[in-house]
């Protein structure tokens, strides 16, 4: 859609809305989890706040990875090129081996190889090179796709369809509470303790003093992704051990042609996949470059570049705080507004928030960058919950389609990186608002409900 074409849109909007109210019924009669679900579901829950950490003690490494090995933010971006990029990679085989095998196998699978991927960190510290970090990286998120491939259609499977996207979203409320762990072990275990000297200032140093301070900080990098492998092999122990609950309509059958068949036929399926890579892009962007944004500021005001980006570090745990709290107070209110309609405002909120970040910058621009992430909050369990809606027993396969999506988080920070190398920190930030353009046309085509299930024939 052309930006000259956005004021037509616009208009269009309160049309729709009053053709289509935006208020659902309440569903207070259904349990959201009923109680012969409620340990699975705990333990399930428990992986979404540990793939979370994993989210968002990785996001600032961006910047600190370009100091320890003083390369340029294109070069650091990688890490998140990697890290998502193992999302995407290992979704579809992950979809067929959970289709195959079951949703508890397939937690196991995911939470070997995060361990792993944590583990690896001790070998790519006493390597000293880039690489081995992404191999890492990659390998750990390998394992988070197993995870979020079984872990989302798990939780929409533990009770009543109706109340499907509030409890996606009651287990994804947690998320955020394993990132803001997540975001303070990186500001107070790594980048408080890594040496503050930035990367051109590393450069004139003396080979062997350079050297000697990169092997320093990689250890100080390593220790918390150690310490979360461990923490992951007891996770594993546990739901080994737990003997949970198999999916009612659950099906070995590998009808790959005919579940696919049906997915590219849905909509609502289709847009949902295109909108939750556009969305996972939009956030790993302004996750990922709120540390750079905040140290730029700081580093304005006359701190040095360690001591702005350690600052810095606090809007990126104020985003998060926020997120948290915005996702408790959505997953209410989605009893009571259709979650398309919520999802479109929200997208718009965040695209107005985006432009004194963009235009005004400083400490308006920064707080403003805070805000979004109060948008982002609903954004990807109600995709993801709509597009799955009705899907039947091919949500084991078209959830492979929305993780696969998480390339968005692979692909987009790099070229923000490139933005910010060639043009400005400031302009790149036009790329998550078109993301969130995107989003809210999702919003609006998914606002209109759907028409009831016919039937069964008697």
């Amino acid at each position: 859609m052309a930006w000259t074409s956005l004021p037509s849109f616009l208009q269009l909007l309160p049309r729709k809305l009053m053709a289509e109210p935006i208020v659902a019924e309440p569903q207070s009669e259904a349990e959201v989890v009923p109680k012969s679900y409620l340990v699975a579901f705990v333990l399930t829950t428990f992986c979404f706040a540990l793939w979370g950490f994993a989210n968002d003690i990785t996001n600032p490494l961006v910047e600190a990875f370009g100091r320890i090995f003083n390369q340029s933010t294109f070069a650091s971006s990688f890490v998140q090129f990697a890290f998502y990029g193992g999302y995407c990679f290992m979704a579809l085989p992950a979809a067929l081996f959970i289709k195959r095998f079951s949703y508890k196998t397939g937690l196991l699978v995911g939470l070997a190889l995060y361990a792993l991927g944590g583990l690896a960190f001790i070998p790519a510290a006493s390597v000293g090179e880039f690489m081995p970090f992404l191999i890492a990286f990659f390998v750990m998120t390998c394992g988070l796709s197993f995870l979020e491939t079984s872990a989302n259609p798990y939780i929409l499977s533990m009770g009543p369809a109706s109340t499907a996207t509030q409890r996606l979203n009651l287990a994804q409320s947690f998320n955020p509470l394993g990132s803001i762990v997540g975001i303070l072990t990186a500001k107070y275990a790594i980048l408080s303790n890594i040496n503050p000297l930035d990367g051109p200032e590393r450069a004139e140093l003396p080979i062997e003093e350079f050297e000697a301070m990169k092997f320093s900080d990689l250890a100080i990098v390593r220790g918390p992704y150690v310490a979360i492998g461990l923490v992951i092999a007891t996770m594993f122990v546990l739901i080994l051990v737990k003997k949970m609950p198999r999916n009612q309509d659950s099906d070995r059958s590998l009808d790959i042609g005919g579940t696919l068949s049906r997915l590219f036929a849905n909509a609502r399926y289709v847009g949902g996949v295109i909108a939750q890579a556009f969305y996972v892009g939009a956030q790993i962007m302004c996750w990922t470059f709120t540390a750079q944004y905040g140290k730029d500021v700081f580093v304005a005001e006359g701190m040095s570049a360690g001591d702005g980006a350690t600052a810095a570090s606090s809007f990126t745990l104020y985003s998060m705080v926020l997120f948290a709290v915005s996702r408790f107070v959505c997953t209410f209110l989605l009893k009571y507004v259709r979650p398309g309609a919520l999802l479109m405002v929200l997208a718009l909120g965040a695209m107005a928030l985006l432009v004194p970040v963009i235009f005004i910058g400083g400490k308006v621009g920064l707080w403003s960058l805070v805000g979004v992430s109060g948008c982002m909050s609903l954004m990807f369990p109600t995709i993801y919950g709509i597009a799955l809606d009705r899907v039947g027993d091919d949500a084991k396969l078209g959830a492979a389609g929305l993780v696969m999506a998480i390339a968005g988080g692979s692909v987009m920070p790099p070229l923000q990186g490139y933005l910010i190398d060639t043009w400005s920190l400031n302009f790149s930030f036009v790329l998550p608002l078109i993301c969130f353009l995107v989003i809210a046309i999702y919003g609006l085509f998914t606002s209109k409900p759907q028409a009831p299930l016919a039937a069964p024939a008697a």
